[in-house]
């Protein structure tokens, strides 16, 4: 049996009812691994997580302001701003006049900040291979899925 037909064998029904709990417990468990395996993958890069995806959000988005970037990427401003100022003091990431308003200014990654980008993206993208390629193309669509639909959920807490 090929691992697509393994794979769509396996998002068949349970063999018993699964629960919230069931469900938290073993997202928590792959959170863990997940984090650990990216961590150790990533950790020669010496650039966070947080400011490595807000460096290459900005290269392929281009030039922008702050702001745009942290509603880009899901993160407040405030953060963003601590983000971009640690970036902008290594040198990844340098500020200049917006073109269409001189009063505003508009975040670009400089050419280290596109070297280093890169060179996380490429091992990011490894660990990622590493991580999900037991999973067939079925299933990682249908986690994709199932991901975007709690993301996209509220809770009442933010009502």
């Amino acid at each position: 049996m090929s691992s697509e037909q393994a794979g769509s064998a396996d998002l068949g029904d349970p063999p018993y009812p699964v629960s919230a709990v069931d469900l938290a417990d073993e997202f928590g468990r792959t959170a863990k691994l997940l984090g650990g395996r990216l961590t150790s993958r990533l950790a020669g890069h010496d650039l966070s997580m947080p400011r490595a995806h807000l460096l290459v959000a900005l290269i392929r988005s281009g030039p922008q302001r702050v702001t745009q970037l942290a509603n880009q990427i899901g993160i407040t401003q405030g953060t963003a701003s601590t983000l971009v100022d640690a970036l902008v003091r290594e040198g990844l990431l340098e500020r200049c006049t917006d073109p269409l308003d001189g009063r505003a200014t508009r975040l670009a990654v400089t050419d280290l900040g596109h070297e280093r980008a890169q060179a996380w993206l490429h091992d990011y993208e490894l660990a990622a291979d590493e991580i999900f390629g037991t999973l067939s193309d079925r299933q990682r669509a249908a986690l994709l899925a199932a991901l975007r639909i709690l993301s996209a959920a509220k809770s009442p807490a933010d009502e």
